[in-house]
């Protein structure tokens, strides 16, 4: 019979490694509970995380850990940086540098293809840059788009298209029209993932969806629009002013909504087509067909 010893010996195996044990804890020395003042006093380590919390209620101040640990020092503890780092972490203290992990997640497109099967239902949202010739820079054309019918619902051309535009936008079109279970998809912008945005649809019962980063595909049906509108109005057009830009646009949209034919729609426009679903359906529209939608393009265009 071989004894332990001797098969440690031929297996080259130390006695130590054979006979140690991890032990449940964290590794290495435990932390220290308590720190050091400048008078030598020992203060617990509870007391220092109060006056770190102190730091961080001053108004304005969102230090990280440098910072705070240099407030610590003027404050007389001789303490470790690294142990600040801890501290703060151990309390949920250090300031976050990551972006858009404050509020409500946004919620992501779960299929890439919109099956929409009446009108209304799936709405899409998207802004394109057009040149103003005249002015000699970009303007904004904000465009929201039926994915059933591939209607324009409204559309908005402006230099400058900040969060509060976009919600006059949408306020004026869900006035117009009924909101059952719509979903509008939009891509990240600024001006959608904003939170006055979300808390808005939110509240107005729309659900809103994020497409992916760098997948314009998962939003199709406003990108095909835009292919359209390159080809058929920006291409051919040298914009004077903005103000021109406007007076064309709203012209080429009513072209497109009533004489324009999409091969998806069986060469009809989407007003033909959208006549032919209501003949057997419950209009689309509100009892009161307001006349704001058609009319108020121009006004919040100006600047």
């Amino acid at each position: 019979m071989v004894n332990k010893q001797e098969l440690l010996m031929w297996s080259g195996v130390p006695r130590s490694s054979f006979y140690y044990k991890r032990g449940d804890g964290l590794r290495g020395r435990k932390p220290s509970e308590m720190t050091v003042t400048s008078d030598g006093e020992l203060v617990d380590n509870t007391t220092v995380v109060k006056d770190v919390e102190s730091i961080l209620q001053e108004e304005f101040c969102c230090y990280g850990y440098k910072n705070v640990w240099d407030e610590l020092k003027q404050m007389g503890y001789i303490i470790n940086h690294k142990k600040v780092y801890r501290l703060m972490k151990i309390n949920n203290l250090l300031f976050n540098r990551k972006i858009g992990s404050i509020g409500v997640p946004r919620q992501f497109v779960r299929f890439r293809k919109i099956r929409a099967e009446k009108p209304l239902e799936h709405l899409c949202m998207d802004i394109k840059y057009v040149h103003i010739h005249g002015a000699q820079r970009n303007a904004l054309l904000l465009t929201v788009i039926d994915a059933y019918s591939r209607k324009v619902l409204t559309h908005m051309l402006r230099f400058n298209i900040k969060k509060g535009d976009v919600i006059v936008l949408l306020s004026l079109l869900l006035m117009e029209y009924k909101i059952e279970n719509m979903t509008l998809r939009n891509d990240n912008g600024s001006q959608f993932i904003a939170g006055v945005i979300r808390q808005f649809l939110k509240e107005k019962g729309v659900n809103q969806e994020f497409t992916h980063v760098a997948t314009p595909e998962e939003n199709a049906y406003i990108e095909a629009l835009h292919s359209n509108v390159q080809r058929e109005v920006v291409e051919r057009y040298e914009f004077e002013s903005i103000y021109h830009a406007q007076m064309i646009f709203s012209r080429y949209y009513e072209w497109y909504n009533n004489h324009r034919k999409h091969g998806s729609l069986g060469r009809k426009s989407p007003e033909q087509f959208l006549q032919i679903f209501n003949q057997n359906s419950v209009p689309y529209k509100t009892e009161k067909k307001s006349e704001i939608v058609s009319n108020f393009n121009p006004i919040l265009s100006k600047n």
